[in-house]
């Protein structure tokens, strides 16, 4: 299973066997969509790309990488654009429709990890019939 969300790329891999032995979760940073985030805040409080990284210390060559996704950002520029913006974090990292659903996942996941084969089935009927009835 492959899920998409803006700042991560999950891939699940779930092993069956007589019953679900792990979840093995690999997170990969998607720098694109923080940077395309990074982007539209700036514009939408009428920074430049000169002007914004002459304020927090970087180069407007690496601003213009950074919203491109053709460079990783530090953690320290990620806060410093944070607090420049007036956003948290999260929200340069995370689109804000996306972001409480990976809120939730943990949640999830221990649920699972108490379960039963049997009521891992019989939760994933409901779950899927419930989806079915959203539609």
């Amino acid at each position: 299973l492959n899920y998409i969300f803006s700042a991560y790329i999950i891939q699940v891999d779930i092993n069956h066997t007589d019953k679900i032995d792990r979840y093995h979760i690999m997170y990969s940073i998607d720098y694109y969509g923080i940077g395309q985030r990074i982007r539209h805040i700036r514009k939408a409080h009428s920074f430049s790309q000169e002007e914004l990284p002459s304020k927090i210390g970087i180069s407007t060559t690496h601003m213009s990488h950074i919203e491109t996704g053709n460079t990783k950002l530090s953690l320290q520029v990620l806060i410093d654009l944070a607090k420049e913006l007036n956003v948290s974090p999260d929200e340069l990292l995370f689109d804000k429709n996306e972001l409480s659903d990976l809120s939730l996942k943990p949640q999830f996941n221990e649920l699972l990890n108490h379960c039963s084969k049997e009521e891992i089935k019989f939760l994933y009927d409901i779950l899927k019939a419930s989806k079915i009835a959203l539609t």
